[in-house]
């Protein structure tokens, strides 16, 4: 086998307010399909997430208010988990600002890890939640 790419699919329960929460991230609307949207997509840059409402995986939070403090408590979570990799770390900096402005959830505040990542983690409603970083080498 060899892959030319890989798409996650993420379930969900609202697909037009997927898009918003997407949309204020900085995310595009891709396709949509069926009447109304069952199925679609968000795209930034190359990156490109499939959606799919009501199925097509598992969604759903656990009581974890702050990712990295509780394994036990993160298991709990049904939704994915992704990592979203930025050019530099003022943007995962940025990213957490605008998150904080709009009122997204952010379980982790941004951190220079000791694996050399800058992160910072954020929840979708339907608990995927998605881990913003970059290498603490990029400037």
């Amino acid at each position: 086998m060899k892959a030319q790419g890989l798409t996650p699919i993420l379930n969900v329960s609202d697909m037009q307010a997927t898009f918003r929460w997407f949309e204020t991230l900085g995310w595009q609307k891709g396709f949509e399909w069926g009447e109304p949207t069952s199925f679609a997509s968000v795209c930034f840059g190359e990156c490109q997430i499939f959606l799919c409402l009501h199925g097509q995986g598992g969604k759903g939070r656990g009581t974890a208010t702050d990712t990295f403090a509780d394994y036990s408590a993160e298991a709990a979570d049904k939704g994915v988990w992704m990592s979203v990799w930025l050019q530099t770390v003022a943007e995962v900096d940025a990213t957490f600002e605008l998150c904080k402005q709009t009122g997204i959830e952010i379980t982790h505040e941004p951190e220079d890890m000791p694996w050399g990542v800058r992160e910072l983690h954020i929840r979708h409603p339907d608990g995927h939640v998605f881990r913003v970083g970059c290498g603490t080498g990029g400037e």
